[in-house]
């Protein structure tokens, strides 16, 4: 088989070897299902959080809103984190060179997010601090 009939007919991954192909691409669903759950754990944590420290008044329900934020973006951190994981896997699944350039973009477009959450994370651990 030469290279240009592999690249067509998806090679041996996608011919022999399909049940991996298929496997990881239930792999890759599953990661997306445990990113999406983590999202909606951290959404409903600071529902409850925002909702008590409301409940308070002056400084201290100040802080305790800024570390319901943070505890926030930890969360949506680390599902970001997983949905580029699953992307990559699917993109490595692809025979698509579209769908390594939206892999691109959208690693792209999510480090920026994360970038700047981090950095106001930080931002919201010093007014702690203080």
């Amino acid at each position: 088989m030469s290279i240009w009939e592999m690249k067509t007919e998806g090679g041996v991954l996608h011919g022999e070897l399909a049940w991996v192909v298929h496997g990881l691409e239930w792999l890759a669903s599953g990661i997306d299902l445990f990113a999406i759950a983590l999202l909606l754990v951290g959404a409903a944590r600071f529902v409850v959080a925002v909702t008590v420290s409301e409940v308070g008044s002056g400084g201290a329900r100040v802080r305790r809103m800024n570390k319901a934020r943070i505890a926030l973006g930890r969360y949506i951190l680390s599902g970001l984190e997983l949905f580029i994981v699953s992307d990559v896997i699917h993109t490595a699944l692809s025979l698509a060179f579209m769908d390594l350039v939206f892999l691109l973009m959208l690693v792209i477009i999510r480090s920026i997010t994360s970038f700047f959450l981090d950095r106001e994370l930080e931002q919201l651990k010093r007014e702690i601090a203080e």
